[in-house]
């Protein structure tokens, strides 16, 4: 099942604007997972606990706590709304990264290759394996990173959508670059 958000212009990213209607239609080529709801309720238990505690420790009265709370619940909805559209989109022109803070458009013609990479993370002296990322490389040998992780909350139990969807991108830059 495939997220379409049709031809309409939309604001993606801080300052960023996509204009959907120049680049067809642009595509999720996979279903959120489960996981990206269990992130929603943790930020909201987490900005409750903020909220209480901040009351007490500054001592609020009624309208502060009601500013307070509203701050709060517009940072949870805007922060909630990030997460669900977070990840890769596909068109006939391009692959949309949607990340957490910004958005970044390529066309098939600034792409390079897209591959698989084995991500680890270095902590002193040890390496910690990290799991299987999808790695977008520019002709010019910068690397773009993208949200598609092999363990994150859309693929963690989900191993071979990971591998269908890396098909698919690389697909559809192989088809776009060919054509």
């Amino acid at each position: 099942m495939c997220v379409d958000f049709g031809a309409v212009a939309r604001v993606v990213g801080i300052l960023a604007p996509v204009n959907l209607a120049e680049s067809d239609a642009w595509v999720r080529p996979y279903t959120p997972g489960t996981g990206r709801w269990i992130v929603i309720g943790w930020e909201a238990i987490a900005l409750g606990l903020l909220g209480w505690t901040s009351t007490d420790a500054f001592d609020l009265n009624w309208h502060g706590i009601r500013v307070m709370a509203s701050i709060l619940a517009v940072a949870w909805v805007l922060g909630s709304w990030r997460i669900l559209q977070m990840g890769a989109y596909v068109s006939s022109r391009g692959l949309l990264i949607r990340g957490l803070l910004r958005s970044r458009t390529l066309t098939w013609r600034e792409i390079a290759h897209v591959k698989l990479h084995k991500a680890t993370h270095r902590l002193g002296p040890w390496e910690i394996e990290s799991g299987m990322t999808v790695l977008i490389e520019r002709p010019d040998g910068t690397t773009v990173n993208t949200e598609l992780w092999a363990q994150g909350v859309d693929f963690h139990s989900r191993p071979k959508l990971f591998r269908a969807v890396y098909h698919e991108l690389r697909n559809r830059h192989l088809a776009a670059v060919n054509a």
